[in-house]
């Protein structure tokens, strides 16, 4: 059974990949801060699933979340880093913890999950080396946005990893892909009269699967997704 971690998961984008990649029939490992809501979530899966509290921030927290992933479940097979936390404000608005935390939850929990998860997929015991490793973009990965210097910052950065990553690991039969999401997404939380204007947070797991389904002689690098308007 393909393994699978969720580093990040709530309600919206996170819960829709996790619940499509349960479809398939992975086990899941979910990794957040929310006990309450993990609990429901795994158990609401059709396939094995593990909530894991962790703080994303907290390195100890990273490597005992996927110890207990590795013990419940197996070996993991594929990671989503899809975490973020900053604050809209800009420079002269941002605190040094805002930033830093910005930095914390973003880029570094994405290389600690990522040093986690492919010593995993490149464990030779367990044959022909392989995983995938995919990691959730914005607009602001391509393009710094006005009053968000911390979420800016963070989506540069971890963008620039996974790029890193994907050459590094490809070869060794890694894929890692990263996937700008161009828009707002259309949470539970998000009330609106243009629907149209927002992107499908199931749509969006479906693209997220595809990439782990890839052939390795086309494997996607990076996937930009934008909701369908006339204008951009």
């Amino acid at each position: 059974m393909t393994v699978a971690v969720v580093a990040g998961v709530g309600p919206g984008l996170g819960e829709s990949v996790a619940r499509r990649f349960a479809a398939e029939g992975c086990a899941i490992g979910l990794l957040a801060r929310s006990d309450d809501y993990l609990d429901d979530l795994a158990s609401d899966l059709p396939t094995r699933a593990l909530g894991v509290s962790t703080d994303l921030a907290d390195a100890g927290d990273i490597a005992t979340a996927f110890d207990r992933v590795r013990e419940a479940l197996g070996p993991v097979d594929v990671l989503v880093n899809h975490a973020s936390a900053a604050s809209w404000t800009g420079l002269r608005d941002t605190t040094l913890g805002a930033f830093d935390r910005a930095y914390e939850v973003g880029p570094r929990a994405d290389f600690l999950c990522a040093q986690a998860a492919v010593d995993d997929m490149l464990d030779e015991e367990r044959g022909a080396p392989g995983g995938t490793v995919i990691v959730t973009g914005a607009t602001t990965s391509v393009r710094g946005r006005e009053g968000a210097v911390g979420f800016s910052m963070a989506k540069f950065g971890s963008r620039g990893l996974a790029e890193s990553m994907a050459r590094e690991l490809g070869p060794e039969g890694v894929h890692v892909a990263h996937v700008v999401v161009d828009g707002g997404i259309l949470g539970p939380d998000v009330e609106t009269d243009t629907p149209e204007a927002y992107l499908d947070p199931d749509a969006v797991a479906d693209n997220y699967w595809h990439l782990v389904e890839q052939d390795r002689s086309a494997w996607t690098l990076e996937l930009d997704l934008r909701p369908h308007v006339e204008e951009f």
